[in-house]
């Protein structure tokens, strides 16, 4: 198995550490052809407009979208989200993997970004550190769409078939349990 780190814009690097911790084999996503090589794929936090254009300027959005209706398993965390959601403040979405609606920079700019603790069933975890940065609200999902983890109210973890999306950063944590959770999905 080799994972895919989509290395167009954003945080990718901050995942490395966990792969690794796992003995996962990763490579690097900046075309079609690397996505060729890669089982599943992280799209990382960034700032979702910068990453989307550059997607469109890699011409990835056409394989990306193909490998995810062959049921290749994506995570998106927080602008990966954004790329990921059927609808984006209003907006028809750039992949459309998940049938859900965001909302950017919903809980405020970088000064209200914040660390809380969430209960994730799934994972068998109480307390788990979520750090929010700038952080996208899911304001509509499916039935396709299952909330793994809330914030308040508001799902922060979905899961939909092989896809998933935080909101929040688990790469910024010291802790392997989504990225091995990712690696089995």
């Amino acid at each position: 198995m080799r994972v895919g780190l989509l290395a167009v814009q954003g945080a990718f690097r901050d995942h490395l550490s966990h792969l690794e911790a796992l003995g996962a084999s990763y490579r690097l996503v900046v075309s079609a052809h690397d996505l060729a090589g890669c089982d599943r794929l992280i799209i990382p936090g960034g700032e979702s407009t910068v990453m989307s254009k550059f997607l469109r300027a890699y011409n990835l959005v056409g394989p990306l979208k193909d490998r995810l209706a062959m049921g290749m398993p994506v995570w998106g965390i927080c602008a990966g989200a954004i790329a990921l959601a059927s609808s984006v403040d209003g907006k028809k979405g750039l992949l459309a993997a998940l049938d859900m609606s965001v909302e950017r920079n919903a809980y405020g700019r970088q000064l209200a970004s914040r660390a809380v603790r969430l209960s994730i069933p799934i994972l068998g975890r109480t307390g788990f550190e979520a750090i929010f940065i700038r952080a996208p609200r899911i304001t509509r999902w499916s039935r396709k769409v299952s909330v793994e983890a809330r914030l308040e109210q508001d799902p922060v973890f979905v899961l939909q078939k092989r896809v998933m999306a935080t909101t929040f950063h688990p790469e910024l944590t010291s802790e392997h349990v989504f990225h091995r959770f990712f690696l089995n999905l």
